[in-house]
């Protein structure tokens, strides 16, 4: 299979561990920069992570004539029940960069578990994927979970949004794999993985 692929998304992290996967594939990974346009962002209407995974992919594979895939994605807390969830991105509402949503973000889910016991935090990240032709039609869809629990504070430089807050079993944040071991353990990895394999059966419906 040789198709290229637009990564519907402007973060660069997502667009390289999405590429390390779908690459061996034969699938190209351009993104949104790469576009001759600009294309504005759809407004996410959805309630849930399909949902808005799909809204995404269909909008930029309309506005750009390409084959689209797009991602939504964010982190459920049982003791915040389920939030920040489809709001993970923008659960502070403040910051002008990436970097300073992010600390903000952080801060704010520390903040609202203060007091709560670090056994008591279970959380997982969630990715849900979609692909759509400009026709509009999904050609394929997968989602991934990746359990952990909401540490006391940040720890590991590698990753970003939540990554240095989620513990894993093994006493690691996911900001402190390696980016094959995130790739291969994560929610967007295990995604990909399931998409992968769908992708294998859909061969016809990538060529263009």
């Amino acid at each position: 299979m040789q198709t290229t692929l637009l990564i519907a998304t402007s973060n660069p992290h997502k667009v390289e561990e999405i590429a390390a996967v779908l690459g061996p594939l034969g699938i190209t990974c351009t993104s949104l920069s790469a576009l001759p346009m600009s294309i504005d962002e759809p407004e996410e209407t959805g309630t849930t992570f399909e949902a808005n995974a799909f809204l995404k992919a269909n909008w930029y594979a309309k506005h750009s004539g390409c084959i689209a895939l797009a991602d939504d994605s964010g982190l459920e807390v049982d003791a915040l029940g389920g939030a920040p969830g489809i709001f993970s991105a923008r659960y502070a509402g403040i910051g002008n960069t990436r970097q300073e949503r992010d600390d903000a973000n952080n801060l704010k889910l520390l903040a609202a578990l203060e007091g709560i016991p670090v056994e008591q935090r279970a959380a997982r990240f969630v990715c849900a994927l979609s692909i759509a032709t400009p026709e509009g039609n999904e050609i394929a869809s997968a989602r991934g979970d990746f359990p952990g629990v909401i540490g006391a504070a940040p720890r590991g430089v590698n990753g970003f949004g939540y990554d240095p807050l989620l513990v894993l079993e093994d006493g690691r944040t996911s900001a402190e794999l390696s980016s094959a071991e995130k790739n291969a353990r994560s929610h967007r990895g295990v995604a990909l993985q399931i998409l992968a394999v769908a992708l294998g059966h859909q061969s016809k419906a990538l060529s263009r």
